[in-house]
């Protein structure tokens, strides 16, 4: 313990008061601060020697030390000033921090502001679509859209016609194609009931797959002549008028040829040996045979007129269906951009609430820093210096000048040396620490 107090203390330092008297001035030049020092030491020395080294004494001396370096430092402007010009400095660029984090805030805002008003825009766009895409049908001519209105009913009206024509034929090719090329007639049967048969469906298939699939398939053949017809006539040409010309010419033929057949295979019931054989004029000739071919022609023709008519009347559908089609993908090209500028404006209202956390951050620094300005800047570690240079004036007192026995004057000097280090722990000093800020309004 005796040598960490000399190791603390060292005694060569310390020498003995001259003068009472003598105030403590803030040294402008190493000479002063010296002298500065010494005085601390001497008043630590004379203060001791007052009260016999008395650790309590030490107490009060020592907060009343810090107090009148305390005053000191109040009056040395130019020092505080110096003390006091990094935190200056630190609230202006603070002070410079806000004005930019207010154009930052207000150009958030701005940009916040014209954001709700895509979306407001964006999401009128929609209303408005969804009102034409239920007003098109209605009033096609005012968007511009050559589609008559009522096509709905016309399609529905020919739709209703074109069914019970497409199962005539369907019902009329089955029966006369069978009858034609598999059917054997019989001559006590009438002419209707060998040329149309109820059953030549179920009796095709009956024969035979190959005569099945013939009379099932043979129907096709013909309204697959009237689709190509339809198509033909899409496009108005010379070319494609000489086509739909040999697509009738072949379905009048394909037609003339069952009748040939049908009425051959009658003529044959009533042949005798008289009679002559069948040909072109003696089919030519009879009823029957131009019966079965309008029967079959006609029709077909009857049901290619209203196919066709469906068919523009579905068109004049379909331009309003695409319309409509149109404005429901442009409607969800909108609604992917609102949710493109929602995210767009979640992002800027974070910015913008991490731009108004930074300026309160900075406006509550700023009132501190002009606190700290407005208050005393304590240079603790000068205090720390000085200070100790008063303890060992006390100690050097109680080693040399006080006369108790070497155990007595160790406990004192390590119950002295507990009250300096606690002062320095009150007002905050050590010697690692620069400054400490006095605030007389706390």
């Amino acid at each position: 313990m005796i040598a960490q107090i000399e190791e603390f203390f060292n005694p060569k330092t310390a020498d003995p008061p001259q003068d009472e008297n003598v105030e403590i001035k803030e040294p402008a030049t190493e000479q002063e601060e010296e002298v500065r020092k010494r005085t601390y030491h001497e008043a630590g020395f004379r203060d001791g020697s007052r009260n016999s080294g008395s650790p309590l004494a030490l107490s009060i001396c020592l907060n009343a030390i810090y107090a009148r370096f305390q005053n000191e430092e109040k009056e040395l402007v130019e020092k505080q000033q110096l003390a006091k010009e990094p935190y200056i400095n630190e609230q202006k660029t603070k002070e410079t921090e806000i004005k930019t984090l207010v154009i930052s805030k207000e150009s958030k805002e701005q940009q916040i502001n014209k954001v709700e008003t895509d979306i407001r825009a964006v999401k009128d766009n929609i209303e408005e679509l969804k009102f034409e895409i239920n007003d098109l049908p209605r009033n096609p001519e005012k968007y511009h859209i050559s589609a008559s209105k009522g096509a709905s009913s016309k399609f529905w009206i020919g739709l209703i016609i074109l069914m019970p024509l497409s199962l005539y034929l369907f019902t009329f090719y089955i029966s006369t194609s069978y009858s034609a090329f598999f059917k054997p007639f019989d001559a006590n049967s009438t002419i209707i009931l060998n040329v149309l048969d109820s059953k030549a469906f179920e009796k095709a298939w009956h024969d035979g797959s190959l005569e099945g699939a013939f009379v099932t398939f043979i129907p096709f053949v013909f309204l697959g002549l009237g689709y190509l017809i339809h198509m033909f006539g899409e496009v108005k040409s010379i070319g494609n008028y000489i086509k739909i010309g040999l697509l009738l010419l072949t379905t009048f033929v394909f037609d003339a040829i069952l009748a040939y057949q049908i009425e051959e295979k009658i003529y044959e019931l009533t042949k005798t040996f008289d009679t002559p054989e069948f040909n072109i004029p003696i089919a030519f000739g009879k009823i029957q045979f131009w019966g079965i071919i309008f029967a079959g022609f006609v029709v077909y023709l009857i049901w290619g007129v209203v196919f066709d008519f469906i068919m523009k009347e579905h068109r004049e559908k379909d331009k309003i269906k695409h319309e409509q089609l149109r404005r429901k993908k442009d409607i969800q090209i909108y609604q992917d951009r609102i949710s493109d500028i929602e995210i767009q404006k979640a992002k800027l209202i974070e910015e913008l609430s991490d731009i108004k956390k930074s300026s309160l951050e900075a406006q509550g620094r700023i009132i501190t820093l002009q606190r700290i300005i407005d208050a005393v800047i304590i240079p603790t570690k000068e205090y720390v210096l000085y200070a100790s240079e008063y303890m060992k004036g006390w100690i050097t007192f109680v080693s040399e000048k006080l006369h108790i026995s070497m155990h007595e004057k160790i406990v004192l000097q390590t119950e002295c040396i507990a009250c300096y280090n606690e002062n320095l722990k009150n007002v905050g000093a050590s010697e690692d620490s620069q400054n400490s800020v006095y605030v007389t309004t706390l």
